[in-house]
Formats: C-alpha cells, sequence, structure tokens
C-alpha cells in the first residue's frame, strides 16, 4: 500500500505558560514555571494546595455567549486552541470538500468540573431532580471534536480518545494513521484537560501522587531529581493540524515537521503504576522508531513524560536504557512537565508542540527544577536541567504514559 506522508501545518497552544505558542515556547525555552497556589477555589484543606492554572485567561474573550453557557472548560480550551492552529494553518475550507477535513480530539477527564456543580446544585435543591438540560453535552468527552466540527463545518472523520495520560498522542496517532491511509487531507487534532477542581484535586491527593511541596510551587516539579515528591496538575490545551504532505505542498503551506512513526502498547501491569522496567513503554518506542524507519541513536531529543513521580520517572529512564543498550548516545532529555505541570490528557499535545518547536528552532528546553540527579540515573544519560541548549534537532521523540498502563509515543522529524 502507497502510505501518504503526514506534516504538520498548524500550532495552537493554551497552556499555563502563555495562551499562544509564540508565548508558550518563549517561555518554555526561558525554563519558567507556571506553578503557584490554587485560585480557583480554596483549596487550604488538601494536601496539595497548589496547580499551573491559565493565566489571564478568560473564554469569554474569545467565545460568545452562547458557546460559553453550553460547554465545559475542557472544551473552551479546545475551542481556543484549534482556532489559533486553524488560522496558523492557513488552509481555506472554501477551496476543499468538508468531507475530507476531520477532527480527532483528546480528553482524559472530560466535564469534570460541569459534573461537580451539578451533583453540587442536585444536593443544595434538597434532592430535587432539577438539572441543566446541557448537562450531558458540556460533561461527555467527545463534545470538544464535535464543536471543533460544528464551529468550523468540518465533516469528516470525527471522534475523540481517551487513555488517560496518553491521550493526546493517541488522537495524533489516529489522526497521522487516517490521514497517511488517504481517509481524510487535513484533520484537526490534541487534546485538552480542566482537571483544576475539587474532586481532581482531592482524587490525586487521596492517591498521594502529586507534590506538597507547598512552600515551593515553582520548584516542585522535579522531575529525575532525588527530592522529587509527584506531580503538579495543569490545564489547558494544544491543537495541531495534520495534513497529507502533497496537499500541504501544493497550496504552499508552512511545514513544521513531518510525522514518521507512531505506536501504542499495553503495560498489562497496574491500575496507576508504570511497569517498573518500562517493558511496555520499551517496546511503544521501539515500535514508532521501527516505523520511521530509524533507531534511538538517530533521535536528538526525547521530550520525555516524566512527571516527577518517585516510580515513574525510573521506568522511563529504564525503558531507555533498554533501547540505547545503556550505551552513551546523542540523545537529549528533558521533562517541560517541570515547568508546566502535568494536563493529563492534554499532556501530549503540548509537549508535540514542544518536540515540534525544538526542530524548528533547533533548541532543547530544559528540565527546571532538577540540581541532584536521582543516582539511580546512569550519569552518562544526556537530561538537560537549568537552561535550555541550543542544538541541532531533526528527530524529537515524545512520550506519553497513562493509568491502566497506556504507552503512547510519537516521532517527528524535520523536512
Amino acid at each position: 500500500m502507497n502510505l501518504k506522508r503526514v506534516v504538520v501545518t498548524g500550532l495552537g497552544a493554551l497552556t499555563p505558560l502563555g495562551n499562544d505558542v509564540k508565548t508558550f515556547w518563549k517561555n518554555i525555552v526561558a525554563g519558567k514555571s507556571g506553578a503557584a497556589d490554587i485560585t480557583r477555589f480554596d483549596a487550604t484543606l488538601f494536601r496539595a494546595r497548589f496547580a499551573c492554572e491559565l493565566k489571564d485567561f478568560n473564554a469569554a474573550d474569545y467565545l460568545d455567549r452562547n458557546d460559553l453557557k453550553r460547554t465545559d472548560a475542557f472544551t473552551q480550551y479546545a475551542l481556543v486552541a484549534s482556532d489559533e492552529a486553524i488560522k496558523d494553518s492557513g488552509f481555506e475550507l472554501s477551496k476543499m470538500d468538508p468531507f475530507d477535513i476531520g477532527v480527532i480530539w483528546g480528553s482524559g477527564q472530560g466535564g469534570m468540573e460541569t459534573f461537580e456543580q451539578q451533583i453540587s446544585e442536585f444536593a443544595l435543591g434538597n434532592g430535587q431532580p432539577r438539572f441543566s438540560p446541557f448537562f450531558i453535552p458540556k460533561l461527555i468527552s467527545n463534545m470538544s471534536s464535535g464543536l471543533i466540527s460544528i464551529r468550523n463545518g468540518y465533516m469528516g472523520i470525527n471522534y475523540t480518545t481517551v487513555s488517560a495520560c496518553a491521550t493526546s498522542n493517541t488522537a495524533i496517532m489516529d489522526a497521522f494513521n487516517y490521514i497517511r491511509l488517504g481517509k481524510a487531507k487535513i484533520i484537526i487534532t490534541g487534546g485538552s484537560e480542566a482537571p483544576i477542581t475539587t474532586a481532581s484535586l482531592g482524587g490525586f491527593n487521596s492517591m498521594k501522587a502529586m507534590s506538597i511541596r507547598n512552600d515551593d510551587p515553582q520548584a516542585a516539579s522535579r522531575p529525575f531529581d532525588v527530592d522529587r515528591d509527584g506531580f503538579v496538575i495543569g490545564e489547558g490545551a494544544g491543537a495541531l493540524v495534520l495534513e497529507d504532505y502533497d496537499h500541504a505542498v501544493k497550496r504552499g503551506a508552512h511545514i513544521y515537521g513531518e510525522i514518521t512513526g507512531a505506536a501504542m502498547t499495553a503495560d498489562a501491569y497496574h491500575m496507576t503504576a508504570t511497569h517498573p522496567q518500562g517493558l511496555g513503554a520499551a517496546k511503544a518506542m521501539e515500535l514508532a522508531l521501527t516505523e520511521a524507519g530509524i533507531s534511538i541513536a538517530d533521535v536528538d531529543y526525547l521530550n520525555a513524560h516524566a512527571t516527577s513521580t518517585p516510580v515513574g520517572d525510573l521506568s522511563e529512564i529504564n525503558a531507555i536504557l533498554s533501547l540505547t543498550g545503556g550505551e552513551k548516545s546523542k540523545l537529549m532529555i528533558s521533562s517541560t512537565k517541570s515547568m508546566t505541570g502535568h494536563l493529563l490528557g492534554a499532556a501530549g499535545a503540548i509537549e508535540a508542540i514542544v518536540a515540534l518547536m525544538s526542530i524548528a528552532d533547533n533548541v532543547i528546553p530544559p528540565t527546571i527544577n532538577t540540581t541532584n540527579i536521582d543516582p539511580a540515573i546512569p550519569a552518562h544519560l544526556n537530561i538537560v536541567t537549568g537552561q535550555a541548549e541550543a542544538r541541532a534537532v531533526n528527530v524529537a521523540m515524545s512520550n506519553t504514559f497513562g493509568f491502566g498502563g497506556h504507552n503512547g509515543i510519537v516521532v517527528f522529524q524535520s523536512v
């Protein structure tokens, strides 16, 4: 079968470090942290009382009153990020068949905030069944992909993926596969998450998965550091426009990079913990690289999933070592979750943007806050800490792993 080449022609970002791609990337390269005390609600009774919230963002500046009324925050984030990516790509619907344009989006939790609000109002109403007619449409995870389609008139493939923290990479991989099989010319893909709610915070706190460095939130996310104590929750969205290479070239589109490989595996090990030896992760990386026609020796930059949890970071290191054979290589590694926090289902989307921008600008962003690398991590691994490094980047890989044992890997290359 003659598979199509797939490239990225548009990017959109709504993150704790900036409400557009340009600002986000500038702050990532500068090594800034998006963590601070939670302002959304009173978190004083929680073990972890900080998060990476969006800054200076008002959905009303981007969406009309009707859109705000009928959408949960995770969908609002999706609409804002996808708007930027579509504008950046510059394709014109009037010059295309609307059935050639699809949307494959991702969200791990969907409308958590809507669910909390509606149940709380029900409880306060003395048990009277007074639910909003928008309750279900706002809650369900697929509404983000549906409304991106409705907003823009795209009538092709349309659905939403859910694979916990691997969700965005699952969506990107599916979009990649549909386009290269010739089933679409353009697909808007990515992920959004709005998890900074009392229930989400309470649930992750009870699992003891989150950092409790409440006296210094900006230094709390410290992947690979010996003193890491859990992740910092974040919110936002990342959007990518994936396009048939020939179609993109014909219309003179700007190309950020090409997707050459993607793969998923399952750990089949534990509900929430990654496999300690990283067996599933290593196999997913191997499969993605094989599909791309390269080896780990050809990868310049790995945006690691590393969330700053004691077990998870080491399992990913073990996966990397199994591919390199424990030998020193040119591979440079960093975790931008040290700055953005962990955006759960949206993490892979904004980290895909980081990978593509590293190729575009030949810059490898840093892992901040990591001052004392865990002695269990071999010293020969090139973990970029402190400051960004200027270095040629032709191949960048993005790792994501999710509760349930989901492993999702995407490989990007310069064109």
